[in-house]
């Protein structure tokens, strides 16, 4: 599994910037690509976007798709990485939304349920659930890491 160090320097080697928008990781997938020195040379920055107004507000996600469909779903992700795509101008936009615990939500989604999204530089978007177990933090641990994976695999399958 590629981790920051690996996507940073796929990123650099093929000129591309990245940008996220993270809920229930609450930003550990950006801390960890900033961990990783030149990193501001392709990662554009991330927006943290933990409620529903927030991802309406700041990604411009209608709020009737939020309602229609819920925070944690296959359209929000979309919507949530082509918002972080369109409002940075970066080339990908990566999302990552979903229930980390220890309760659930309204929607009836189990625990650990989490939707990660894609943005492809020709607009072209893509989402994947997961599913974890565990305790709250390991579940944000381990979304992050498989969202750097899934962008990583992304765009080394691209290029």
């Amino acid at each position: 599994m590629a981790d920051e160090a690996a996507l940073v320097a796929l990123c650099v080697s093929k000129s591309l910037r990245i940008a996220l928008a993270e809920s229930c990781t609450g930003g550990l997938v950006a801390a960890g690509l900033t961990a990783i020195p030149g990193a501001s040379k392709v990662f554009w920055g991330s927006y943290v976007t933990y409620t529903a107004g927030a991802k309406a507000a700041m990604l411009d996600i209608a709020p009737e798709l939020i309602e229609r469909h819920g925070e944690v779903s296959e359209e929000t992700a979309r919507a949530m990485a082509l918002g972080a795509k369109h409002k940075s101008g970066a080339e990908y936009g990566l999302s990552v939304t979903g229930l980390a615990g220890p309760g659930g939500d309204a929607s009836g989604l189990p625990v650990g349920t989490v939707w990660m999204g894609l943005a492809l530089p020709d607009g072209e978007t893509g989402a994947e659930r997961f599913q974890y177990s565990g305790e709250r933090n390991e579940i944000r641990r381990a979304a992050a890491a498989d969202a750097v994976a899934l962008l990583f695999e992304t765009i080394h399958h691209r290029y």
